[in-house]
């Protein structure tokens, strides 16, 4: 999907939600789960429910590999369900070594047909390259993340010793820097914000405005927001650009609002809350 095409979709609906489709069969409804086809029709219900008020559906890939052949194919249906209109993200971690990540982008850009796929890019370049070969398809890169490990490593504090010529509290302020804003300033010259995006977790909201400063015009697929405690208010304050910029995701909060056979009208619901809410913040 072209960045354009995106824009429009967000500005035409008033949202940028992206629905995550992690589906946990023993979550959904019990009148559903001995049903053959149970994550499809589950999916189904959800897309059905929700394509109106998003512009995008995130298929998180370890809920469904963890079926073996069944779930591929309920995760190869669920995405041939998914209207052509609407961002479809494979969430899949993805990064190896080139010969292999050609491989990784085969399998998610042309054997099941995703627009967009997560990637870690700690083994660099070579490892991140294929799958930005692709046209119209968007390599969305592990930036800073939601979860509480996020300190390990991408809050590491880096030193740089070969700064000259300028003044000792110039110095102060440019010998260090996170290695998430290492990563986020290397990356970005692999690529264009036409096919880069960059995930940043609701979670770390304080750093929202530093980020956008090292990335003034990339899109932002963001988690965290629902169960994980992330703010919309924050977030749509801090992350958006001239072109709306941030793709917020929800899913537990969306697919499992409701645990009966009114499920979808209670996803549904939901949904509808948080367009009403992005609306207003991209009035703003």
């Amino acid at each position: 999907m072209h960045r354009n095409i995106l824009i429009q979709e967000i500005k035409q609906k008033g949202t940028y939600l992206c629905v995550g489709l992690d589906t946990d069969i023993t979550k959904i409804p019990k009148h559903l789960q001995q049903q053959p086809n149970a994550i499809v029709e589950f999916n189904k219900a959800i897309i059905d429910a929700t394509k109106e008020h998003c512009v995008s559906y995130k298929i998180n890939t370890a809920f469904y590999e963890a079926m073996g052949v069944k779930g591929w194919e309920a995760m190869e249906e669920t995405v041939a369900y998914i209207p052509s209109s609407h961002l479809k993200i494979a969430d899949a971690k993805r990064g190896d070594i080139g010969n292999t990540s050609w491989q990784y982008a085969k399998a998610f850009f042309e054997t099941i047909p995703f627009d967009a796929i997560t990637v870690a890019p700690y083994m660099g370049e070579d490892s991140i390259r294929p799958f930005l070969e692709y046209e119209n398809k968007w390599t969305i890169v592990l930036g800073l993340t939601s979860n509480k490990g996020a300190r390990d490593f991408e809050m590491l504090k880096l030193v740089n010793d070969n700064i000259t010529n300028i003044t000792e509290d110039e110095s102060a302020s440019l010998r260090s820097e996170y290695l998430y804003e290492k990563v986020m300033h290397k990356v970005a010259q692999w690529g264009t914000p036409n096919n880069l995006m960059f995930v940043v977790g609701a979670t770390q909201a304080t750093e929202f405005d530093n980020i956008r400063n090292i990335l003034p015009d990339h899109f932002f697929l963001v988690p965290g927001v629902g169960f994980q405690g992330g703010s919309l208010e924050d977030i749509s304050k801090h992350a958006m650009n001239k072109d709306c910029g941030i793709l917020v995701n929800a899913s537990r909060a969306i697919i499992y609002a409701g645990v009966d056979e009114n499920f979808a009208v209670e996803a549904e619901v939901i949904a509808q809350q948080y367009q009403v809410e992005m609306k207003n913040y991209l009035k703003s």
